[in-house]
């Protein structure tokens, strides 16, 4: 991540079971749509037992929209 400071981070966990459900398929689907949000800096993430995924942001402005889509 080689962003101006400052910047925000947006971090979600997750429990993995040996059954995904489709969550590989989502997550990406999830990175799809973060990208194309206003004040998207980048994404990264771990994938073991448990899920950790990190989204930088521009400013809290641009998480509240994020958090507000609802797709």
């Amino acid at each position: 991540m080689k962003n101006k400071l400052p910047y925000y981070a947006v971090i979600f966990t997750s429990l993995l079971t040996e059954e995904d459900k489709g969550y590989a398929e989502m997550a990406d689907q999830m990175e799809i749509l973060a990208k194309s949000q206003p004040g998207y800096l980048g994404i990264e993430s771990a994938r073991e037992q448990v899920g950790i995924t990190v989204s930088y942001w521009e400013n809290m402005e641009s998480i509240a929209n994020w958090k507000a889509n609802t797709d």
